[in-house]
């Protein structure tokens, strides 16, 4: 098991009808997820719509995941492309107990391979919490270098990285310079066995919204020697990597459709994800059946 867990969701932020936060519904959710398969939770992070929530509003919500599960890590996003709102973001959720920070590359902005790396240095130096790095190209428009990840490793509050570059080779590459300094979770649902395969330690997820039990069984057999039994999970797992995000339902969106059938309703996703489509309910039912599960 990681340092955070193995399987962590990378939680939805419930909203009212209103677009107001829904702290009751944000506490039944990390509940949910807790019972059902998940190790840790990521508050706040891309999934939980950081582009359109505030930070007060992000330190409501986080305070609220922590008292509802006091036993679990969590890890709190405080991440920005400005330097100077990265540290005060991280002041501000310091304070809320929270187990970790996730902190992604600098978005939009694109820059040079030395300021993503000064970024960091100037995060990771205004606090003791554990860091874990969140590489997302396809978001933010540009990766850190393999160098520039390794010397990063040194730095001793930089324990995690989450890895959305796709690219199980790479991956492997990152095990073997980061050795036992940072631990690598899987970014992106559908590589998870891959990634597993060359040493990442868990995963953070989406898919992992009603499928965490799954995923955690799936890495269990895997890290077993149970091949074949990881594999065949993984085959059922298709149709929930297929559905977590689509160009029409761009992701929170089904996740939030999905918890809405499970009982929990989150609302609708901030402007300007878009509108959720007619018949996506239809979609998530049958994922849940193919699962096994009503």
């Amino acid at each position: 098991m990681g340092k955070f867990g193995t399987v962590l969701t990378a939680m939805v932020t419930p909203f009212n009808q209103d677009g107001s936060l829904n702290l009751g519904a944000a506490a039944d959710l990390a509940k949910y997820l807790v019972e059902n398969g998940n190790d840790g939770l990521v508050v706040a992070g891309t999934t939980g719509e950081s582009a359109t929530i505030t930070i007060d509003e992000q330190v409501e919500l986080i305070k609220t995941v922590r008292e509802a599960v006091p036993d679990v890590p969590v890890v709190a996003g405080a991440g920005s492309n400005n330097t100077a709102v990265a540290l005060q973001n991280i002041e501000k959720v310091s304070g809320l107990g929270v187990d970790g920070l996730l902190l992604v590359t600098p978005y939009y902005n694109k820059p040079s391979q030395h300021g993503m790396e000064e970024h960091f240095r100037t995060l990771a130096a205004s606090t003791d919490l554990p860091i874990m790095l969140y590489d997302v190209p396809g978001r933010t428009g540009k990766a850190m270098t393999p160098e520039v990840l390794f010397r990063l490793a040194d730095i001793e509050n930089i324990v995690a990285y989450k890895d959305a570059n796709g690219d199980a080779a790479l991956t492997g590459r990152l095990v073997a310079g980061f050795g036992d300094r940072v631990e690598i979770y899987c970014g992106d649902n559908d590589l998870t066995l891959p990634f597993l395969s060359v040493g990442a330690v868990g995963l953070v997820g989406v898919a992992t919204h009603w499928a965490g039990k799954e995923m955690s069984e799936m890495i269990a057999a895997f890290r077993a020697g149970e091949l074949d039994k990881a594999i065949e999970m993984n085959k059922a797992l298709q149709p929930s990597y297929d559905y977590w995000s689509t160009d029409a339902a761009p992701s929170p969106i089904p996740s939030k459709v999905m918890m809405k059938v499970l009982g929990i309703d989150c609302g609708e996703a901030r402007p300007p994800i878009g509108a959720t489509p007619d018949g996506i309910e239809l979609d998530a039912k049958a994922v849940l059946a193919g699962l096994g599960r009503s």
